[in-house]
Parts: C-alpha cells; structure tokens; sequence
C-alpha cells in the first residue's frame, strides 16, 4: 500500500465500511376489534395519498380514492423519501419506483442487492468491502444517499450491509439529484428501506422457510395487528438467514430482529416507538483476480471480461485479460478472515392534529453501529513471476448517531387553490471511530489451489470523525387547477466536520485535528398535469450536493474540502388506465454534477471536473386477465466524465465504472386455474457492458440471466390452522450464465463472479 493518510487511502477502498414512515392515522378501533384490514395483496406500504386543501371537493376524494388503488407498478404508493407532502408516487414530479413486500416474495428477491436488480436502470453488487452497493442514472455508491426508514446514517460505502428482505415492507427508489428529501450525498438519488409497520385490525401471522442447492437457508416470522388495549396495535418481525456462496468456504449469516409499537390515545393525537436489531457474519469473497490469456491457455474464459491491464497493484503488463475457469469457485481469502456488523436502533415519534388544517409529526432516534473487517482483499495476478499477490486489510468502526425530525404540516387555500406546505426541522450529531491497519502483510500464492494461510502480524492506527448536522426545509404543492399542480421545495443544510488522525504511537499525524464546514442550499422545483384521467405528464428541476472527494468520514486535511454540485432536468409521463389493470411511466432526464474528484485506481483520487449523465427510462406492467401478469423495464443512460486530466493522460469522455448503457429486465407469470392454484413465471435481466475502472481498458462483457418458478397454493383444509400455504420451487440463473456482477475501481486487479445456477425450494405460511 502506498504511505498515505488511511483517510485518503481506503475511504471507497475499504468497508469503510430523514424521516420514517408516517402512523397510519385511523380512529380508535370498535369493540369488536373489526378495524379496517390491510389488503394482502398489496405489493406496497397500504397508505393512500393525503388529499392536498379541502377535501369536500368530490372530484378530490375521486382522486384520493384512486391513489388508493393498488397499481401494477404502484404509482399510488406514498414513498415518504421522495415527498413529505403525503403524495402518492403518481404526484410527484420525479421518477419513484417502490418495490413492495408482495413484489419482493412474488419475483424471490432475498437481498435488498437482489431487489435493485429488478428495479428501472439500477444495477447493484455485494463487493464485501461495501455491500449493498448501487448504479443508477450513472452515479454509483456513496453518490446515492441509502436511508433506513428515511434515516442517513453516512456514506453507503461506509455504512452499508447486507440486508435480507424479510423484515422490510418495500424498497423506495428516487432517481436523480434529490438533496431535498435526504441532503448531502444524494446527487445520483436515494433508495429507502422501510420495516414494516403495525396496522389497525385482526392480528395476522407470516412465516417463510427456504433452501437451496448452495445449503442456503432462511427463515422468518412476523406478527401484527390491533392489541386487547383500546387503540394500541403491534408489530414484530425475526428473521434468520445463513446464505451460502458459491466460492469455497464463504458465507453470509444475517439476524434482524424488530418491533414497533403504535398507541392512538385519541383521534387526534398518537404515539409510537419501535426497536431493531440487527447482524451480520460473513467469510468473504473478494472476487476472481484478472489474469493474463495467454497464462491461462486452454482455461481462458470468453464473454466475461475483455480488454488489455497493467496491473494497478503491482506494475506487471497481463496483456490482454481473462478470468481462468480454474477461479471460478476459487477462494484467495485466509483462513481467518472475518467480516461482522451489530446494529441497534431505537426511534420513538407522536403525530398531533393541532386543528383540522394543522398537523405536528416527530420523532427521536438513536441509532448504534459496530463493524470489522479482517481479511485478505487483494488479488492480482503478477504476470512477472505467474503468481498472485495478496495484502492483507484490517479496519473497524463504532458509530453513534443520534437525532430529530420534526414535520409541521399546513393544509389552506390561496385565492381559492388548494395548497400544502411541509416545514421540517431536522438535527443530529454522529461520532465516529475507526481503528485500521497501519501495516498491510503481504504474500505470493498460485492462481491454482492457493494456500490460503492466515492473516499475520498486524498494528493499527486510529481517525475519528465528529459532524454535527441541521437542515431546515420547506416543500409545498399548489394546486393551480383540479388537474395541474406545482411541487416544490428548499433545504438550507449546515453540515460541521471534525477530524483527527493518529498513529501506531498516538500522535496525531499532519494536518490533524482539522474542522471544515458546509452550508449547501438545495431545491426541487416541477409540476405535474393529469391531462386526463390517469395521464399524468410531469416535468423537474432538481440539485443536490455531496462532498467532492471521497466522504465526510474519511476527508483528509489535503483532499478537496469542497462540495459538488449536482443538478437534474427530468420529464415524463406517468399512464394507469384500463380500470387500473395496465400502467406504463416514461423519463427522460439530463444530469450534470460539477467539481468532482474520482476513483483512479488503488490508492488514489484524480480530478474529474465534472460528469454528465443524459438518458431515458421506460416501465410497464398489465394483468392482461387476474391470472396472467406481464411486466417489463428498460434504461439507458450515456454517462461520461469531462475536462478530467491529469499528469500522463486523460479520461474525458470516459464512462464511470459499474456504469452500463442497457439495462432491461421482463417477466411473465400464469396461473392455473386448478383445486390447487398453480402459478408458473419467468423473468429475465439484461446488463450491458461496463468498465472496472475510469481508464475503461477492462470491460465486464454484457450479460443475460433467466429465473423460473412454480408455485402452488395449498388450501386451508389441508393445513386447518392455516389460512394461506404456499410451496415455491425456483431457479435461479437458469442457462447457467457465468458473467462478472460488479467491479471496485479501488481493487482493480480483480472482479466480482455471478452465482452460477442454483435450485431452492421455500414454504410460506398465513394465518
């Protein structure tokens, strides 16, 4: 490793590793504990969208009434991190993609990466050092703000994990600049993750059990609804996952277990709290090292990587590159290596209705982090000596993050136009402490049957990061006319850093401790037009900012202290016709983010002056009749760097990594009208090609991999006690496709493998 502050080293290198969903607002319930039920087919969080002014309009509560509608592509879901007004994703003038609980368990998603996949033009990877990783619209990791119940709790390529899906209710997708909704950091978008939540009624149970032909296994458990005391309703959620790889000796084991309670003391005033706590486990897989073609002979792979590579690492020209079938289940990480997260969070919140126009929401949360990383990360193939080196990486961090959120909400008419505003108030302060290595062990093994020996001797060294954070915002939505509304919004931030770094002695090392402070103003402007019913065109001017070099928690004393600017003009269309049983949404969109600092390669930054982003989206979804479903999405973007130079060359015009062209994905599903309900379905993804680094000299190729299913529904006369039984069978990778997923411009000498076939059979249980 090169002799450079850890903070400028490893900040993306390594693992270096706001709000929350509103309480249902319902009215005590009766006696006879009949509350309304929450419909079991919903594929999203089941809140309509809040009318916006009077609601006495009749033509209003026709509206109102079909945001409540579930949709196939679910535009009349609330997703809480791309508005504050209570509108439906139909009403913002933004692209929003919410993927619900029934859309994860019908297309067998198990990891919130596995969701992405299925989502509009996003593409994702689980490389260890930060999983759960995303691509969209041409910006990837910690250009994308990842929130948890509308919470940032940092960089995604510090704080990010791996998460299984049993214990979410949906997954939220914001496309573009959006540092209105959750601040700095967002310039590529926001994806929310949202428990789920207690609602009003009958309790109702769920449990899922699965294995595959990998020995994976999952299992869960879930319970909810209204308690033996007047107006208070529960919720709990425990799931247990252990999800084996497909290289040797690896292996994810993730526990989460949650519960939130929702006490209505009157129709006008309402309490909650919730608690959750999670973990993760894993022996890594730090990806197939590239090797030289003409080295590998006869084991040469075609179709998964192209291009020619000086190794980064260590200096040795490959030539032209292959990943040599002898690596594919090949595993260069010791036999020690860990890789471990404890989670624990505590919110509580009330909602009170001040007068019928008025409404007061907040919540308090605290939220508690530890992680550690202790493995062998890189592998490159040193085309000198026909050997792979390896170095050895230790870090660990413990988080604490505490804060507020607090929403007053203003329902009036303005010269007879409806209108509502949103002004928020939001503080937190977050401490930060990261022991990591200040020495890196290093050996040589073979390509082939490497032995695999333990981590060695190690010494560490200390930073810590102190930052204090207060926005305060305002958005608003005007209803011009019944059918043409403006939505708007501004958020002054202050950010205020505080860093240090020491030693293996303690001393505090060069330029430390430092302070530097940031005040972004961000904004969204754009309106939305229901040209007739169910049509909606909507068009927005959106900014964001995010720090220009690395992130807030690795910022070193002589990196750029200053922040990008990112900005968006969007169109589209948004179309649910047909009785609600067909609906299609189309964008085009143009982003430009200024000032930016870029990955070059192992251990260092190199000025990209900006990066521009331009291309079309495209969604649809029919249930051509109530047993056969098609659905289908397609991307592209054309995203490219500008005026970045450096000394010895230039990557203008280059495109960022994990940044493909194409992205598409389609499926179909039928069932069978028999004593025992059988559903058959298939989907298919698509990836275009896309770079590891921003010299684009390494192509992983593009690829296209099929899942199956059937499922069959067991009826409750057979199991009595339950109401609903569902026994899927599934394959996944169908052609058994062998494609490279994912690529970390700061380990460029080696790529992360796809999962080759696999066969799993799960059982799912209602009562």
């Amino acid at each position: 490793m090169l002799a450079l502050d850890v903070s400028a080293a490893q900040g993306q290198q390594l693992p270096s590793s706001s709000q929350l969903p509103p309480i249902e607002v319902s009215p005590p319930a009766t006696q006879n504990r009949t509350g309304t039920k929450r419909s079991r087919d919903s594929g999203s969080r089941p809140r309509p969208a809040a009318p916006i002014g009077a609601t006495s309009n009749a033509t209003e509560q026709k509206e109102d009434a079909r945001n409540a509608v579930q949709t196939p592509l679910n535009t009349g879901t609330v997703a809480e991190s791309a508005s504050r007004l209570g509108l439906s994703a139909r009403e913002v003038p933004a692209t929003i993609e919410v993927i619900g609980q029934q859309t994860i368990g019908d297309r067998g998603y198990r990891t919130v990466t596995e969701v992405a996949q299925g989502a509009v033009g996003v593409t994702s990877g689980d490389n260890p050092a930060e999983p759960s990783a995303f691509s969209m619209r041409g910006f990837t990791n910690s250009q994308i703000n990842v929130l948890y119940n509308g919470i940032k709790v940092g960089p995604q390529n510090m704080t990010s994990r791996f998460m299984d899906t049993a214990n979410l209710e949906s997954v939220e997708f914001l496309k573009g600049p959006a540092s209105l909704m959750s601040g700095e950091g967002a310039s590529g978008g926001a994806v929310n993750f949202v428990t789920k939540q207690p609602h009003t009624g009958p309790i109702r149970n769920e449990a899922l059990f699965s294995y595959d032909s990998l020995s994976s296994f999952r299992s869960y458990y879930g319970s909810g609804g209204s308690t033996n005391i007047q107006g208070l309703d529960y919720r709990f959620d425990i799931s247990r996952s252990s999800l084996s790889g497909f290289v040797d000796d690896t292996n994810t084991g993730l526990l989460d277990v949650s519960g939130r309670l929702n006490y209505r003391l009157s129709d006008n005033f309402k309490i909650w709290g919730a608690i959750e706590y999670k973990e993760d486990r894993s022996k890594a897989y730090w990806g197939a090292p590239l090797v030289s073609a003409a080295f590998s002979g006869p084991h040469a792979t075609t179709g998964i990587v192209s291009g020619s590579y000086v190794s980064n690492y260590n200096g040795s020209n490959l030539g032209p590159v292959t990943i040599d079938d002898r690596t594919f289940t090949t595993n260069y990480n010791v036999l020690d290596n860990h890789t471990d997260a404890k989670e624990l969070w505590l919110r509580g919140g009330f909602e009170l209705t001040v007068a019928p126009n008025l409404t007061l929401k907040s919540q308090v949360y605290g939220y508690g982090a530890e992680r550690e990383w202790f493995n062998n990360e890189v592998e490159a193939f040193n085309a000198s000596l026909n050997l792979v080196d390896r170095e050895r990486f230790f870090v660990a961090h413990n988080q604490k993050l505490a804060g507020s959120i607090t929403d007053l909400t203003w329902d009036s008419d303005i010269a007879g136009l409806g209108n509502r505003l949103v002004a928020t108030f939001a503080a937190s302060g977050l401490d930060f402490v990261r022991p990591g290595a200040a020495n890196f062990p290093h050996d040589l093994v073979t390509l082939v049957d490497p032995i695999r020996g333990y981590y060695g001797p190690l010494t560490t060294q200390q930073q810590t990061a102190r930052i204090d954070n207060e926005s305060l915002s305002v958005e608003d939505r005007l209803k011009i006319t019944r059918t043409f509304a403006l939505v708007g919004g501004l958020r002054l931030e202050h950010i205020g850093l505080d860093r240090n770094s020491t030693d293996v002695n303690g001393a505090e090392k060069a330029g430390f401790p430092f302070s530097k402070s940031w005040t972004p103003l961000t904004g969204r402007i754009g309106y939305t037009w229901e040209a007739i019913p169910g049509l909606t065109f909507f068009s927005q001017y959106a900014t964001g900012a995010d720090v220009s070099a690395n992130n807030t928690f690795l910022l070193g004393p002589r990196q750029p202290l200053d922040l990008t600017t990112s900005r968006t003009y969007e169109t589209g269309v948004k179309h649910l016709f047909w009785d609600n049983r067909a609906e299609w949404s189309f964008s085009l969109f143009d982003v430009l983010r200024k000032n930016v600092y870029a990955a070059a390669g192992g251990m260092q930054l190199n000025i990209a002056g900006r990066q521009e982003s331009k291309g079309v989206e495209l969604a649809a979804a029919i249930r051509l009749t109530p047993a056969w479903k098609i659905w289908g999405n397609v991307a592209y973007v054309d995203a490219r760097y500008a005026d970045y130079t450096f000394a010895g060359g230039s990557f203008s015009g280059n495109a960022p990594p994990n940044v493909p062209r194409v992205v598409a994905n389609a499926g179909t599903s039928y069932q069978f009208s028999t004593p025992w309900p059988v559903e058959v379905g298939i989907s298919a993804r698509h990836v275009g090609d896309r770079y590891n680094t921003d010299a684009n000299t390494v192509a992983l190729k593009a690829y296209t991999v099929a899942d199956a299913y059937a499922f069959v529904d067991i009826p409750k006369s057979v199991f009595d006690a339950v109401e609903q039984t569902r026994v899927t069978f599934r394959i996944r990778n169908l052609t058994d496709k062998r494609y490279a997923i994912w690529g970390d411009p700061f380990y460029p000498d080696q790529v992360l493998l796809g999962a080759p076939r696999t066969y799993e059979l799960s059982a799912a249980f209602k009562w």
